[in-house]
């Protein structure tokens, strides 16, 4: 990722990011604290296509549900309840579906949790399919019930 930034005498400032993904967003901080995200076209990285204004509370609000930082971002929505707990599993050398395809696992059929990322040495893997195969020393990020991830602990380690 890159990011530009450009002083707009009178205005304020405006952030320019580049995406690995080859996207380009900018992010205008006007001196009274208004805020425009600008979104561009894919195709001409110089055509903006949107912009949302948003209000300092608003822009705080956005900044807090992007922030890798915060875990738990406040959506202002009330008390989900959800009951849903996120976990690390980690493949062994011991597994039984080392080198065997995620699918094999049958996750999400027999606990209900699913694997919604693998983390590998070379990077993550968000929604890995069912053909993505599995490697000693990769983890799995997986989500669900408490006893849905406990299960599946099990079924990765083979125990």
């Amino acid at each position: 990722m890159t990011t530009r930034r450009t002083s707009l005498p009178g205005v304020g400032t405006q952030y320019d990011i580049s995406t690995r993904a080859g996207r380009h967003i900018s992010v205008v901080v006007h001196l009274d604290g208004r805020r425009f995200i600008g979104f561009y076209d894919p195709e001409d990285p110089d055509v903006c296509r949107a912009t949302v204004p948003m209000d300092p509370d608003e822009a705080a609000a956005f900044a807090r549900l992007v922030s890798p930082e915060d875990a738990t971002p406040d959506l202002g929505t009330g008390d989900l309840d959800l009951d849903l707990v996120t976990e690390r599993i980690p493949v062994s050398t011991h597994s039984p579906y080392r080198s065997r395809p995620l699918g094999a696992t049958r996750a999400r059929t027999r606990t209900g949790a699913s694997i919604v990322a693998v983390l590998r040495r070379t990077g993550a893997i968000p929604a890995p399919g069912p053909d993505f195969r599995l490697e000693a020393g990769d983890t799995l990020v997986v989500v669900g019930t408490r006893e849905g991830v406990d299960d599946l602990v099990q079924i990765i380690s083979g125990a």
